[in-house]
């Protein structure tokens, strides 16, 4: 009974923290309190260790997780039933192991460090999800205020990373006081500095954001930009219930209604361009001489459009690159890309390669290790298996303008954003294709992070979406415009450009970085403690 009491508790934070998510309940103050069955869980086990054992820690957190997990990112199902089943698995696990880190601190140092490891354990684990082969970012805690823009204008000094911290000390300190007054019967009078304190941590940065978002002002540096939602089901029309020329013109014809003589920029969604191209022929391809065509009556105008692109290499032995294929007609090899292009009369196309690529969709993990899986990849339509990626964030020029190309998954990445605006981008366009998950929860969310990249680097957004929803973000993360999903429409709004850089944009996930270098150090304490001899 007592193990089905702590499986329900543990259950009940899942959902929890489900219903506080983005688009999946919304009710992000929930989240304030949806550590607590958890934690009680773990103080419970630690209370009898001897019967339970420090495993039941790792089984209760991960049915937490996995009903977290589930919860809010499902719809990853209609894309692939595999996939969402690795996704779910997997972060569940990444998570359940750092939960249990934080325990086996806890039991060998003491309570008060333990829950200091509980932050910086956790803090170092988002960091490094965002950063290795594994990555899929999706639910970082700070993630939980998205739609709350007035609650997080902090965010461009520290990022997500910031919010994670917030929820992580708010649910511990109330998860003290509670066990302090009901497990061991103190007064609240006796407790009144640690209610204080908990009401301060939440009031404080809330009346502080506050004040940000009521004051801040964009400087005037205005552009035009136009985008255009062609709403091309990805499923029946992309790869081949449209023809090419049907999917290009209604681009085209669609940006038309709304280009005027000061229209600076055109943005497409991903992959707008339905037949993939050799980069060194890219004037062939038939969208590309349609836009041409159109540009010749638009001299001013970038067109920003998402492509499938190709590079060739000559025939050898030894593979170029890891993610290379075998090109059977040449006997040569070449590399695929999720690209987006700027076009514009009379200049060269500049490309630039998506870099953050989906996990088990565009990219298999270290592919020196598991390129025997390769077959195995995802097919969404299009390219298939692991492609190509920039090295390093690169903008979009014209002239003094630069623009951050931010392909699709791209923009759940944080200190990724803010390295083009660190390079010196004004402005960030991002481009995507969101109807692989249908009608869900997934588009919903990938929009409101949207926002946080605002917020973070302080720059205008145009998304370009090409089932929905586009729209405009200001620096403040305020959605305008947005379009209806399912439908196609174009949008113009007129951005302002910015030359400033945060916090943030300087110093990127540095609250990540510092605690997962605590984090390795209390571990390694623990762990020695552990190998000590008993007195």
């Amino acid at each position: 009974m007592q193990k089905l009491k702590l499986a329900g508790l543990a259950l009940l934070s899942g959902l929890l923290m489900g219903v506080s998510w983005p688009e999946t309940g919304g009710l992000a103050p929930l989240f304030f309190i949806a550590l607590l069955p958890l934690l009680y869980v773990e103080y419970t086990i630690n209370q009898n260790i001897d019967k339970l054992g420090s495993r039941h820690v790792f089984y209760f957190s991960y049915l937490t997780f996995l009903t977290f997990n589930t919860f809010t990112t499902w719809w990853i199902w209609y894309a692939s039933e595999g996939g969402m089943v690795m996704a779910e698995v997997l972060y569940s696990l990444f998570m359940a192991i750092t939960f249990l880190g934080f325990h086996v601190v806890k039991k060998r140092l003491g309570e008060n460090k333990g829950y200091f490891a509980l932050i910086v354990l956790w803090l170092g684990f988002e960091w490094l999800h965002f950063n290795w082969e594994f990555s899929h970012p999706w639910n970082p805690f700070g993630n939980v205020f998205s739609n709350f823009p007035k609650w997080i204008q902090w965010y461009e000094y520290t990022g997500v990373s910031g919010g994670t911290l917030w929820v992580l000390l708010i649910n511990i300190l109330i998860f003290k006081v509670l066990k302090r007054t009901i497990v061991f019967h103190e007064s609240i009078k006796k407790n009144y500095l640690l209610y204080l304190g908990i009401g301060l941590i939440i009031v404080v940065p809330i009346s502080i954001s506050t004040t940000i978002y009521n004051s801040y002002e964009e400087e005037e540096a205005p552009v035009e930009v136009v985008v255009v939602q062609p709403n091309i089901d990805p499923y029946k029309e992309k790869f081949g219930g449209m023809t090419e020329a049907e999917q290009v013109n209604r681009i085209i014809s669609l940006a038309k209604q709304e280009i005027t003589s000061t229209t600076k920029y055109v943005v497409a969604p991903e992959t707008a361009i339905p037949r993939g191209c050799v980069e060194a022929e890219l004037e062939e391809n038939y969208a590309i001489q349609e836009i041409r065509k159109e540009m010749t009556n638009y001299l001013n105008i970038n067109f920003i459009i998402g492509s499938s692109t190709y590079i060739d290499y000559p025939p050898s032995k030894k593979k170029p690159t890891p993610t290379v294929r075998a090109d059977q007609q040449t006997g040569g090899w070449y590399d695929a890309f999720n690209s987006a292009l700027q076009v514009k009369e009379n200049e060269n196309i500049q490309i630039y390669h998506k870099s953050k690529l989906v996990l088990g969709v565009e990219k298999l993990p270290y592919p020196k290790f598991f390129s025997m899986f390769e077959k195995f990849a995802i097919n969404l339509g299009g390219t298939m298996g692991s492609l190509g990626v920039e090295k390093e964030a690169h903008n979009l020029t014209d002239g003094d303008i630069q623009i951050a190309p931010v392909i699709c998954y791209e923009s759940i990445y944080g200190e990724y954003v803010a390295s083009y605006v660190k390079k010196g981008a004004n402005a960030i366009f991002i481009i995507t294709n969101d109807g692989w998950w249908e009608d869900t929860p997934g588009y919903q969310q990938h929009l409101a992070y949207g926002r946080l990249r605002a917020i973070e680097t302080r720059r205008s957004i145009a998304r370009s979406a090409n089932t929905g929803i586009s729209c405009f973000i200001n620096q403040r993360g305020d959605i305008i415009q947005p379009t209806e999903w399912w439908e196609k429409d174009v949008i113009k709004e007129v951005i302002n450009l910015n030359t400033g850089t945060t916090y943030y944009v300087e110093h990127g996930d540095y609250l990540g970085r510092i605690a997962g270098f605590i984090a390795v150090l209390l571990l390694l304490w623990a762990w020695t403690l552990k190998l000590m001899p008993k007195k």
